[in-house]
């Protein structure tokens, strides 16, 4: 028996994806306006997961420069068939829908296959029927007129997967299990016994979320819903609730009869959500033909017992992390905004050091801007940087920086100041920037300490082995969900910029870690 701790994938793992081959699980989560784009896990037990890559990891399968943060790539999907994967998703400013291949799931994966404005919407999701037929469905506004905010509808259309485009007619099959429904998103169709079901969330994904089913003996006959939808939600928990916001699930068997469901939450700290939505974990049981979640319970637990044995990976997520720079590229777990290219960072100038060029643009701005990061996994935590930054432009600056999106940010800069080096923590706050406060440091490596306790930080800084407190108590409800809007969670990590200006500053790290 496996014991296992929710959630299964700690910090902005928002909108979960899941399919087993064999003994092995694969799980995807959106990105958003991250790069690398969709992040792929390995699990061979569903409670310890490696990152075996990035699926969309080159600039010509994920444009996404001059967006919101929180736009980019919508809800992926992975399935398995005959021998290919296949991950649908929606670049839902540029270029729409399209599916990526491969016949393994560390890639190289396939430039995209644009399906056009026939796949309109978002959150597609692929169905091989038995006979091999592939199927999309999706979600789009309602085909009958839009009467208010969330009104739309599920739709399914045969999918040619040698043309990679979608043939026949599309139809509607579902608009919601409860009535004048808001955004019934995020389905799925599975084959299970003699029926077809449907799963879905519903209410929009905040605390109002829920997972709703629906089924029907043939795709040619309307589906009828579970007379318990919805089959799960935590919203009558209220928003004191530790975790809220459940929903946007997806099914999966061991092979052994037991049933599982990965979906998305939030754990919330002070009222506030600063890692976004995470993945968690269900049991799921068959009761007269319908699935019941966390039977007995109704709600997510924080420990699972799971009739597994235990399978570790030598890399495995983790809310420690320890980065050195010694390797040929940059490690899976890592992410810029946008995109990240040759002429913003090197691993190869100065040997066991990543180096970072102050680019043009800055983080505030919505272009690629030299920054390199992880997801904030915890409330309680410490980073660590080290880096050694001499700035012969007054205006560069590089450092630390806590990330949630272009108008609410923290960062920890040096700087050169009358002929100094300084370190300045500076908050920016929906668009206003602040100089919480200013010191002096020496030259040589600096390491910068961002220490957090359940809401609020510390910044330190230690050279010739002395810790000296820059600025503590520090409100960070500002750069959380409730506060700043959106769909992502927290990164943090290093970066650097020239402000506007034109530069040949750049700053060499030598370690960043988290630890909790």
């Amino acid at each position: 028996m496996l014991t296992i701790q929710n959630p299964i994938l700690k910090g902005f793992y928002p909108d979960p994806s899941i399919c087993r081959v064999g003994e092995d699980y694969y799980l995807v989560n959106s990105s958003f306006s991250y790069f690398p784009g969709v992040p792929l896990f390995h699990s061979r037990d569903l409670g310890h997961w490696e990152q075996v890559g990035n699926i969309l990891d080159r600039p010509e399968q994920l444009p996404l420069e001059g967006g919101e943060i929180s736009r980019g790539i919508f809800a992926p999907v992975i399935r398995w068939h005959k021998g290919t994967f296949y991950m649908i998703t929606t670049n839902v400013d540029q270029g729409g829908t399209f599916v990526v291949t491969s016949k393994t799931p560390e890639g190289p994966w396939s430039d995209p296959f644009y399906l056009g404005e026939e796949a309109k919407g978002i959150d597609p999701s692929l169905f091989f029927d038995e006979d091999g037929t592939c199927y999309y469905v999706g979600t789009r506004p309602n085909s009958n007129g839009v009467h208010y905010n969330g009104d739309w509808e599920i739709w399914l259309q045969e999918l040619d997967l040698e043309k990679m485009c979608l043939t026949g007619e599309s139809r509607t099959i579902w608009k919601g299990a409860m009535q004048n429904a808001i955004w019934p998103e995020g389905p799925h169709l599975y084959k299970i016994g003699e029926y077809y079901y449907l799963l879905h969330a519903e209410g929009g994904t905040a605390e109002d979320h829920c997972i709703c089913v629906a089924r029907t003996r043939s795709l040619e006959e309307p589906f009828e819903g579970c007379p318990r939808n919805p089959v799960f939600t935590h919203r009558h928990l209220g928003l004191e609730y530790p975790v809220t916001c459940a929903g946007h699930g997806d099914l999966v068997d061991d092979g052994h009869g037991n049933w599982y469901i990965v979906m998305l939450a939030c754990r919330r700290c002070k009222g506030c959500s600063s890692m976004g939505r995470e993945t968690f974990l269900a049991k799921v049981q068959w009761e007269n033909g319908w699935p019941v979640i966390n039977p007995g319970i109704g709600k997510l637990e924080e420990k699972l017992e799971l009739p597994m044995e235990t399978v570790r990976f030598p890399r495995e997520v983790s809310e420690n992390l320890f980065f050195e720079f010694h390797g040929e590229q940059l490690p899976k777990e890592l992410v810029s905004i946008y995109g990240r290219d040759n002429e913003m960072y090197s691993l190869s100038k100065r040997p066991g050091f990543l180096r970072l060029y102050a680019g043009k643009h800055h983080v505030g701005e919505k272009a690629v801007s030299t920054y390199v990061g992880v997801r904030q996994m915890s409330y309680t935590f410490t980073t660590s940087l080290g880096m050694e930054f001499i700035p012969k432009d007054s205006h560069s600056g590089a450092g630390f920086l806590l990330f949630q999106n272009h108008r609410n940010f923290l960062r920890a800069e040096i700087r050169m100041q009358n002929q100094n080096r300084i370190l300045c923590v500076i908050e920016t706050i929906d668009g206003q920037e602040k100089a919480l406060k200013t010191t002096s440091i020496e030259k040589g490596l600096v390491e910068i300490l961002f220490q957090v306790e359940e809401q609020l930080g510390k910044i330190s800084i230690v050279q010739n082995e002395e810790v000296r407190e820059v600025v503590g108590d520090i409100d960070l409800r500002p750069y959380s969900t409730e506060y700043a809007g959106g769909f992502v969670g927290c990164t943090m990590g290093m970066y650097a910029s020239a402000y506007g200006r034109e530069t040949k500053d750049y700053a060499d790290v030598a370690w960043f870690a988290v630890r909790k």
